[in-house]
């Protein structure tokens, strides 16, 4: 994968495969600690202990349709070649939460990409789940939620084109803003 947004959209779309209702994405930028973190955690069906141990195996899915399953290997691979680890936590009925950190220094590191439209590929295609995004870099912090969006929106659907041109906009200037005091 070219950049940092289809690697979490690809784990996205495995939270949603796995029931959930709630997706969180956690993008955190620490430059005192030379750190770019990912976090991506959701409230769906979980793994058990068994397949949490097989999780990074590409031969290994949950996934009828397909015979391999390259998300995470994919992931833990990029992390590990710019100088971090994946981890992952999750316990049957209660949910995951993977978290990839990456040296932000390390020549290895993938461009974070275009996470406006990430989130916006995840909305249209999965409209019944929500989505949080918590961008943090330079002790600011920017938060785009479609719960609060819908709230806000009176009820009018998220995939309609205003809808999605507001969401594209709200994300890209408000990465854009936080990260203009690194």
């Amino acid at each position: 994968m070219e950049d940092l947004s289809l690697h979490i959209l690809d784990i996205a779309e495995n939270s949603v495969e796995a029931r959930a209702r709630q997706v969180d994405i956690r993008i955190e930028e620490n430059r005192r600690q030379g750190r770019l973190i990912l976090l991506i955690s959701d409230d769906g069906q979980g793994m058990s202990r068994e397949l949490r141990a097989q999780a990074l195996d590409p031969f290994v899915t949950t996934k009828g349709r397909r015979r391999v399953g390259l998300g995470l290997s994919l992931l833990a691979q990029a992390a590990e070649a710019a100088g971090g680890a994946l981890s992952i936590r999750s316990r049957p009925g209660r949910g995951t939460r993977i978290r990839a950190a990456f040296l932000l220094s390390h020549i290895d590191l993938k461009p974070l990409g275009d996470i406006a439209q990430t989130l916006v590929t995840l909305i249209v295609g999965y409209p019944h789940v929500d989505f949080r995004l918590a961008y943090k870099a330079g002790g600011r912090k920017y938060v785009f939620d479609t719960g609060d969006l819908r709230a806000q929106l009176g009820g009018l659907p998220l995939t309609t084109s205003p809808a999605i041109a507001l969401i594209k906009k709200d994300i890209t200037d408000g990465i854009n803003e936080t990260r203009r005091y690194l």
